[in-house]
């Protein structure tokens, strides 16, 4: 799918040389991103760019079935390519149940239990004061330290040429270095409806679509993987764009 024509202003590119593979929101989607990165190093060996940037888009866990394996996934990528892991409100989410136990089920709410048990780990539905801290304990016993340090390291943003990588996507009227990370992570009405040039063009996630929606000043990639089996991968290289 490439991008539609931007009546008379000048598409985004990226630097001579470079190519982007961005990734949607995975949730816990291990088989659907070991099949997209299968994907990209054939490509890498077919067409050998002279530099490939991996660009993940955040909401790596919940939801999903196996929020363990990807983290693996994803760490175990970054040694080996040059890659971008942003930060997507699920790891705060899940960082922020690591911290205080109270949050454990609102956590639930937002697919949480289903991390727990990738990590080996069995919540109650509703667990009481005491069980919740008990099992955010199980759940710190159980998260290698290496997945907490990822997690806590994560940048909320990424710029590459003409674009600007972020998880849910900015706030309108704010240039995006004064973006604030809240906006960065979390919104959604005032920044989908709004027709803005925003200075780059927002590669994002986020809001779930049925499909890669292509704007004129952004385009969404979050195509509710853990729901519809659909992981989109987005390569840009010039000024293309092409979405799978």
């Amino acid at each position: 799918m490439g991008l539609t024509k931007r009546s008379h202003h000048v598409k985004p590119r990226l630097p001579d040389g470079v190519r982007i593979y961005a990734i949607g929101d995975v949730h816990g989607r291990a088989d659907l991103l070991q099949s997209l990165l299968t994907v990209i190093d054939a490509d890498l060996r077919r067409s050998r760019p002279r530099r490939a940037i991996h660009v993940f888009l955040g909401d790596y866990v919940d939801r999903g079935p196996d929020s363990r394996a990807v983290l693996e996934l994803l760490i175990h990528r970054m040694w080996t390519h040059e890659t971008v892991c942003l930060k997507g409100n699920h790891e705060v989410f899940m960082l922020d149940v690591l911290k205080d136990p109270a949050k454990l089920n609102d956590w639930g709410k937002y697919g949480g239990l289903l991390t727990m048990a990738s990590y080996g780990v069995t919540p109650t539905l509703t667990p009481t004061a005491e069980e919740q801290v008990e099992l955010t304990e199980k759940l710190k016993d159980s998260v290698p330290e290496e997945h907490l340090t990822f997690m806590e390291n994560l940048p909320s943003s990424f710029t590459c040429g003409d674009f600007f990588f972020v998880h849910a996507g900015v706030r309108p009227g704010v240039p995006l270095d004064q973006q604030r990370e809240q906006d960065l992570l979390w919104i959604r009405d005032e920044f989908l409806e709004s027709n803005e040039r925003f200075g780059k063009y927002i590669v994002h996630g986020h809001t779930p679509v049925k499909a890669p929606d292509i704007r004129p000043n952004r385009i969404n990639i979050d195509t509710g993987a853990y729901a519809t089996g659909n992981l989109t991968l987005l390569t840009i290289q010039g000024a293309s764009m092409l979405a799978i």
